[in-house]
């Protein structure tokens, strides 16, 4: 579980396969930039860009992941080398900063604007229109691992584009900086969202 505040940004440096059949996935290492590893062990959760991973090597100032080909399908940014934005596992008595992140990714969504306006940034992001009904007004959505606020939605024909204030710090301090109209990014719903959703629509399941 995460919070959606990201604790550093770090850099994947290489990405190779796990295996030559194509549905092989990959090992991916990463340099850990700020993120302190002192406390790191082999089989711990660090969300990278968004995505839950699981440390399978640790090295001085860097870590390595394995990422399933399902994982490689369903996101974004993971691929390739570049910067990532990084958090550790909470861990209980931890501050709760963000909202409740599962590190799962819903989905890849698409940049469609990325503007300063006065000393903010306006981010609008259109997000898959199977995960729309989870999108609500000053609701939380997470945005490449960055627990955010979204200030409004707008129904598409091809999903619904999320408007979200960006204040210049998140913007300093996370890979959001590198945002442009066009960006994928990876979308992760909030949870509490999902279990009102099934619980108001739970369709046959006894009371």
């Amino acid at each position: 579980m995460f919070t959606g505040i990201v604790a550093a940004v770090g850099r994947i440096t290489e990405v190779r396969p796990l295996g030559e059949v194509p549905e092989a996935g990959v090992r991916a290492r990463i340099e850990a930039g700020g993120l302190p590893l002192d406390r790191t062990r082999l089989g711990d959760s660090i969300a990278v860009q968004g995505a839950c991973m699981t440390v399978v090597a640790l090295h001085e100032g860097a870590f390595e992941v394995d990422i399933s080909r399902e994982s490689l399908d369903r996101t974004c940014g993971l691929d390739r080398p570049g910067e990532v934005n990084l958090e550790h596992a909470m861990r209980l008595g931890d501050s709760l900063d963000g909202h409740l992140v599962s590190g799962h990714v819903d989905g890849v969504g698409q940049v469609t604007c990325m503007e300063a306006v006065g000393e903010s940034f306006d981010l609008r992001v259109i997000v898959p229109a199977h995960l729309s009904k989870y999108l609500a007004y000053k609701g939380s959505l997470a945005v490449n691992g960055v627990s955010l606020t979204v200030n409004r939605v707008v129904d598409q024909e091809e999903g619904t584009e999320a408007y979200i204030n960006l204040i210049p710090h998140t913007v300093e301090v996370t890979t959001l900086r590198h945002l442009d109209v066009g960006s994928p990014v990876n979308i992760e719903v909030d949870m509490l969202a999902r279990y009102v959703e099934r619980m108001v629509g739970a369709g046959g399941v006894p009371g």
